[in-house]
């Protein structure tokens, strides 16, 4: 099954209302998908996190080592494609596009053995995952406390059981819109704080320490990524279990920040850390040091289709009675591609989402959507 042609796929869509976590402000939603034919027409589709024009120069700089290669061989390609490129790019969209070539790879693999990707990545222990709301950004031009609250309580009313709220918009501001959501949500659903890496180390545990009576199950992100030694002091200045990983690119990278003792929770993005191949291994790592795996959901239906792979597979640790799933990001942010660009779109059933059981990824790519969320030249 030899690879014949990779075509790339740039949307966008532009915000009514524009929103901004503390690490960026957002006025369209913009994604680069990619699709992989090979000589037999089969077609394998996967995505990229992360900057779109970015992503697809690197796409085009692998595409012609990728040309004649022999689709299954998914683990010979990734490290042909790494080893390439591995001196000037370790981290970032290097990884970031090799990530959309391995999804693309896995979904072609599923397809040529005609059963679901998890089933070839060692089978299932869930195909039905709880999912907890993402949302929570600051709108721009509304009053931070009262739209925070309404939106909050819309997520209650759809039967979420769980729900991330973003903050890093100053300490006070915080502490309050922090206190505002946990009263909202009364005392049975579950909340998390994602920073988006807006503080270092010194006010996020002035944050943490002063909503330590909110029950957060999890304070994501932060600081910087790159500043491991705070998230370090963060685990013994606060009391808030910690989460990150999206930006924490391969095997290596997650290695370096694990051994260094930074998060209670890893959140690896399978768009941007390495693709699924990657991600499999990463999923050892927290077994070896002991932390949980929730990973990070931003995108088009394809790359929920891939999370929920992951998210299958994804032993449960300990393999006890007691052991609940992971459960799994549901950005409720607007974003048509979550819905439009397939034919049978990911919906909420009883506070859960199903993992597609038809072969590859499971999803079915209408073009004619594609082409209308087109930039225009």
């Amino acid at each position: 099954m030899k690879i014949t042609q990779i075509i790339t796929h740039h949307l966008t869509h532009k915000l009514e209302k524009p929103f901004e976590s503390a690490s960026m402000r957002f006025t369209s939603r913009d994604h680069l998908l990619l699709e992989i034919h090979c000589d037999n027409g089969l077609i394998g589709w996967g995505e990229c996190l992360g900057n779109r024009i970015v992503n697809d120069a690197f796409i085009q700089a692998m595409t012609p080592l990728l040309i004649g290669k022999n689709a299954l061989d998914i683990e010979p390609i990734w490290l042909m494609l790494y080893n390439t490129f591995r001196d000037q790019g370790q981290r970032g969209a290097t990884i970031n596009a090799i990530s959309g070539i391995d999804i693309a790879l896995w979904d072609l693999a599923g397809k040529f053995h005609q059963c679901p990707t998890y089933q070839l990545m060692g089978g299932a222990f869930r195909t039905r995952i709880p999912a907890y709301a993402t949302g929570g950004f600051r709108i721009i031009g509304e009053d931070r406390i009262e739209s925070l609250v309404k939106e909050i309580s819309g997520y209650k009313k759809q039967g979420f059981e769980a729900v991330k709220i973003k903050i890093g918009f100053g300490v006070n501001l915080d502490v309050a819109a922090i206190k505002a959501v946990r009263q909202c949500l009364g005392e049975n659903i579950e909340l998390m704080i994602d920073a988006n890496h807006g503080y270092d180390h010194i006010d996020a545990a002035r944050v943490a320490n002063q909503v330590a009576d909110c029950d957060i199950l999890w304070f994501e992100e932060p600081v910087v990524p790159e500043a491991l030694s705070s998230y370090n002091k963060l685990r013994t200045t606060q009391p808030i279990p910690l989460a990150g990983g999206e930006t924490w690119h391969s095997r290596w990278g997650i290695n370096e920040a694990l051994k260094q003792n930074t998060v209670d929770i890893l959140q690896p993005d399978v768009c941007g850390v390495g693709g699924l191949s990657e991600a499999r291994k990463i999923l050892t790592l927290c077994d070896i040091y002991g932390v949980r795996c929730v990973p990070h959901v931003w995108g088009t239906s394809i790359a929920l289709a891939a999370s929920l792979h992951f998210h299958a597979i994804i032993p449960p640790s300990p393999p006890s009675p007691g052991s609940g799933s992971p459960r799994f990001e549901f950005d409720q942010t607007h974003n048509p591609f979550r819905s439009s660009i397939v034919t049978v779109p990911f919906e909420l059933d009883n506070g859960h989402l199903n993992v597609p059981d038809g072969h590859g990824l499971g999803i079915e790519i209408i073009r004619e959507e594609l082409a209308k969320f087109a930039p225009q030249q």
